[in-house]
């Protein structure tokens, strides 16, 4: 075929796809649908249909942190084997809290679960997989480097199909199911953010002192202080063409001194972290819970997710029956 029709053939199907006619059926469910659900399928060009399902689920995300580092420090053997055994433990955890795994690339895994149930299966996943990491995965490394980060959201997601049905050694390539909500974005940017150190700036910040008006009544008011950025600070001030003096724009201002302040772009983070969203349903659901009772997971603030601007619970919890 030439590239002329493969040009013409693909402005078609996709003139099709997007026209207004073409319709997508979508189902509610209550459970995690798989690829083989006849109501979830491919675009059909000839009927203008596409089917898919729609649940309120919990996403659950997990991947190793510094594969990177992993991957330099480590032949490619065992950096597979790795591989292989956290995915394997991860599939574990997850179809012992109910969940149900949706998506694997490389070393991280997603987890989707049914509805009932869904905030406290996928807490107490998460829970399960941090220990798992800590104290079996992790044990086999001397150097205690393999970590995880594992990111949790709520809320509407929509499974459908896309792409072509293909036959024979290529056919099990088409059959993942594409996952399309906020909820999928969110967890996996946590994910990201999860179990990483402090991140900070230096900056050079300008302190200056006032003197507040004072009468002549009393003791004079001490001196208040200010900081200021440098550029800040240099916009307050003037020169005196007459005295060829600096003048600073406040007539109290008395004295100024520069001192190095710690700016935190990122603050710590620990390896589960999860929406306000899902806090609160887990909370609900197992008031007497030990993370709940002990507020082991607590707000952190000052993380910046994209596409989020809720609060984001943060906390290193583990069942302790991984340590033993």
């Amino acid at each position: 075929m030439a590239l002329k029709d493969t040009r013409d053939e693909i402005a078609d199907e996709v003139s099709a796809i997007l026209a207004s006619d073409f319709q997508i059926k979508v189902v509610g469910t209550e459970t995690v649908p798989h690829s083989a659900d006849p109501a979830i399928t491919f675009p059909n060009l000839d009927a203008k249909t596409q089917g898919a399902k729609l649940i309120d689920t919990c996403v659950l995300y997990i991947d190793i942190r510094r594969s990177t580092q992993l991957n330099l420090a480590h032949k490619p053997q065992t950096v597979a084997k790795l591989y292989s055994a956290f995915v394997r433990a991860m599939t574990r955890c997850a179809r012992h809290h109910k969940g149900h795994v949706r998506g694997i690339i490389g070393d991280r895994v997603m987890v989707i679960f049914d509805r009932k149930d869904a905030f406290s299966n996928a807490v107490d996943c998460a829970i399960s997989m941090n220990a798992v990491s800590k104290y079996i995965i992790n044990k086999h490394f001397t150097r205690g480097e393999v970590e995880c980060g594992i990111g949790i959201d709520a809320g509407k997601m929509l499974a459908t199909k896309t792409g072509v049905r293909r036959k024979g050694v290529e056919q099990a390539s088409y059959r993942n199911l594409v996952w399309l909500g906020r909820p999928a974005n969110v967890a996996s940017k946590l994910t990201d953010l999860a179990n990483k150190a402090e991140e900070s700036v230096s900056l050079p910040m300008v302190y200056a002192a006032f003197q507040p008006p004072f009468f002549g009544l009393g003791t004079p008011p001490t001196w208040k202080w200010k900081a200021f950025y440098p550029s800040q600070f240099v916009r307050q001030l003037s020169t005196d063409r007459a005295s060829n003096r600096i003048n600073h724009s406040d007539p109290t201002f008395q004295q100024m001194a520069i001192l190095e302040q710690k700016l935190v772009t990122r603050p710590k983070t620990q390896p589960i972290l999860m929406t306000e969203t899902v806090w609160s349903g887990y909370k609900t659901a197992n008031p007497r819970a030990d993370s709940v009772v002990n507020g082991w997971f607590e707000e952190i603030t000052g993380l910046e997710v994209p596409g989020y601007e809720g609060k984001v619970f943060s906390g290193d919890v583990i069942f302790t029956i991984f340590r033993e």
